[in-house]
């Protein structure tokens, strides 16, 4: 089932997410239904909370060479702890909870997680480029933190006066 993506400035985008302690058919549901909003809305990535659901639930699923994304691609990541992370990188980042706004933002280039999958199974793992960029984007939402936060005090400044126009004009 598709669900309702919140947008900034809805105050429930601020939740801190809790531990998911069930990997039960709810948990598989909530997960699926993520997936299908994810992709009507051609997200990569989409956490829990953006559907107001203050789990620490996220989905990613990166486009493939041919820049299509293949539900076996997919990766469910609950209850996400990053070990370990090294690097820096820049990539300008987007957010279905901030629509049709994109800047750069600094991230770790390479990350070590773990995390459960829709099963309770433990998974550590290490990623880098894309993956990790994205991954530490929504477990940024599981803090109840927008990656516009990161932005310096300029930016964040030209961003509420662009947005504020946005909504007036809607």
């Amino acid at each position: 089932m598709i669900r309702e993506i919140i947008t900034y400035p809805n105050k429930i985008l601020k939740e801190k997410s809790k531990e998911v302690e069930l990997f039960d058919e709810a948990l598989h549901t909530l997960l699926d239904d993520m997936y299908e909003t994810m992709i009507i809305k051609n997200g990569i990535g989409l956490a829990a909370i953006q559907i107001a659901q203050a789990q620490n639930v996220l989905i990613i699923n990166l486009p493939n060479q041919e820049d299509e994304q293949k539900k076996d691609d997919l990766i469910e990541i609950i209850n996400p702890r990053i070990l370990e992370y090294r690097g820096s990188t820049l990539y300008t980042e987007g957010c279905l909870s901030v629509p049709e706004f994109y800047e750069d933002v600094e991230r770790a280039e390479w990350i070590r997680v773990t995390y459960h999958d829709r099963n309770g199974k433990l998974i550590e793992k290490e990623y880098d480029g894309l993956m990790a960029i994205a991954l530490q984007h929504e477990m940024d939402h599981l803090k109840g933190e927008l990656f516009i936060e990161k932005l310096s005090f300029l930016k964040r400044k030209k961003f509420e006066k662009e947005w504020k126009k946005r909504l007036k004009g809607k």
